[in-house]
């Protein structure tokens, strides 16, 4: 019998009291299914990742069209999902709790604000307005009933702010306001990740991992992260598979990557056991 999404977002709960645990970005129903099969507790959506599969660029999206992927996204498998809802698709606080709703009706365990603007001039929403919308993605949690986590993002480190104590002081706002868990995406030392966890506690803290090197589950995990994701790294890393095997096609006429993807047995039985 499938999980129910009241189940799902008690276990997601659950995974954010204790432990470290890492949320692998799935951008389609077959990424979650295979992800579910290798016993990872929980899924993250990544704008990117879906973005790209269906030919246009990261925050190239519009709203409809991710409500639309998480529901997919939700029924998927019987991981909890939390939503990489990019900015909330809006501005103005009262616009963020009404998309904030239509989100928690996809079937989400959680979903992230970023307080990016989109705007290359200032691309970093006024602190008062940042929080003020924070406070409002609550209040519209609230209301449903729903128990989602509200994941508050600090997006300074990704567009050239690299003030970790400005990083801090927002990411403190955020939790006063009442988000759940804390993210800023582009720390890249333990020091930095060390000092949030330990501004923000006892909320958890969520860490991106985008490349290679460098941080570990285990040594996140010894810094107090409680969850790690991964963006669209994951869809990355499968694109990279499929563009080395269509240039060696398209530039060589030979078929050598083929030798390096799973079988096409492996995927049957892998998705057989999904389904």
């Amino acid at each position: 019998m499938p999980t129910s999404t009241e189940q799902k977002r008690s276990n997601f709960r659950k995974l954010h009291e204790s432990g470290c645990f890492v949320l692998a970005n799935a951008w389609d129903g077959g990424s979650a299914r295979l992800l579910q099969s290798l016993g990872f507790p929980a899924l993250a959506s990544t704008s990117a990742g879906y973005a790209w599969s269906i030919g246009r660029p990261d925050y190239g999206l519009q709203r409809d069209d991710v409500l639309q992927h998480l529901t997919m996204l939700c029924a998927a498998s019987d991981l909890p999902v939390n939503a990489d809802f990019e900015s909330g698709f809006a501005d103005a606080p009262d616009d963020i709790a009404d998309n904030v709703r239509r989100c928690v009706g996809t079937g989400v365990a959680g979903l992230s604000i970023e307080n990016r603007t989109g705007e290359p001039a200032k691309p970093l929403y006024d602190d008062a307005l940042a929080v003020a919308r924070i406070r409002a993605a609550r209040a519209a949690i609230d209301g449903t009933g729903s128990g989602v986590i509200l994941v508050a993002r600090c997006e300074g480190f990704l567009v050239g702010e690299n003030d970790l104590a400005a990083t801090i002081k927002r990411l403190v706002a955020f939790a006063e306001a009442g988000a759940d868990c804390l993210y800023a995406p582009g720390l890249r030392t333990a020091e930095q990740v060390s000092s949030v966890v330990k501004a923000v506690a006892p909320k958890p803290v969520n860490v991106l991992v985008g490349t290679a090197g460098g941080f570990s589950v285990g040594g996140l995990a010894a810094l107090g992260v409680r969850r790690v994701s991964v963006g669209g790294a994951l869809a990355r890393t499968a694109w990279g598979g499929f563009m080395r095997a269509a240039k060696e096609i398209a530039e060589n006429g030979t078929f050598s990557e083929f030798a390096s993807g799973p079988s096409h047995a492996e995927l049957q039985r892998i998705f057989a056991q999904t389904s």
